[in-house]
């Protein structure tokens, strides 16, 4: 990520500008007038927060998630691998289990196979919840996206996550695994995206930023090949691990450049 920011000094500066720019811009908006019912703002954001953290935890504490998890993900490599200042785990490198895995490895892995999932599972459930309830809460949120910059901040961040998100690829990764938890989060990026655009008047998902729908959807024909090349190497891998570890060098080396070129790709570590 330096490297990315960094390492010319015309995107340096260009970075640092984006950066002064939205410090400035959050500074001197005038929240207050744009929100109307403070009572009402806090009692909307609070049922929003409440329900799509409920969903999130749904999907995370199912007992059957976190095999899962480490089936379909690279996990247990990025616990490996010689990137970090502090293990993947609190417990140490080889103890990757739910309770104590950091979060940057946590998010890594969900990037890696393309489901992106921390950066907006939840808020199509509790977005929808609110609307059905109450038909005047979707002009509450029209509102809110024009002329509060925290909640249009929110959506925006939510619309950057599910555009890197690719269905197609992440399914990919669940055809050997059980089926139920693909279907879950399928279709709340389904319900995200019809209520995100609903709420911001696009057409589709990332519409209002032109410049990064294209770049992640020029990268998109790169990547898919080292995904798929990845779910390959993970089955490789297990099959190895059957047979009491035969090529478990090799493999490992191979699954360590899937994983280091599916991030450059994406340029994202999580």
């Amino acid at each position: 990520m330096i490297s990315f920011r960094y390492s010319l000094s015309s995107i340096t500066r260009r970075h640092l500008e984006q950066i002064v720019n939205a410090m400035l811009r959050i500074t001197v908006s005038d929240q207050d007038s744009t929100q109307g019912s403070r009572d009402k703002l806090e009692e909307v954001m609070e049922q929003v927060a409440q329900s799509s953290m409920q969903a999130y935890r749904d999907l995370i504490d199912d007992p059957e998630f976190w095999p899962w998890y480490t089936k379909i993900t690279p996990i247990e490599h990025i616990s490996r691998l010689p990137i970090a200042s502090r293990p993947v785990s609190r417990k140490g490198p080889d103890a990757a289990d739910f309770d104590n895995l950091r979060a940057i490895p946590w998010v890594f892995a969900w990037t890696q196979v393309r489901f992106n999932v921390p950066g907006w599972y939840g808020i199509g459930k509790a977005l929808n919840e609110l609307i059905e309830e109450d038909e005047e809460n979707l002009k509450l949120f029209q509102k809110w996206y024009k002329e509060w910059i925290f909640f249009k901040t929110i959506l925006d961040n939510a619309q950057r996550e599910m555009a890197r998100t690719h269905m197609a690829t992440a399914k990919a990764y669940t055809e050997e695994a059980e089926g139920k938890f693909y279907g879950i989060i399928a279709e709340d990026f389904r319900k995200a995206e019809d209520v995100i655009t609903s709420i911001t008047g696009l057409d589709g998902i990332l519409d209002n930023s032109k410049v990064i729908k294209k770049s992640i959807r020029f990268r998109n024909p790169f990547t898919y090949p080292q995904n798929l090349m990845q779910v390959e190497l993970l089955d490789r891998w297990k099959k190895a691990d059957e047979s009491n570890g035969k090529n478990e060098e090799d493999l490992r080396e191979a699954l360590f450049l899937s994983i280091n070129g599916i991030a450059a790709a994406m340029q994202s570590t999580g």
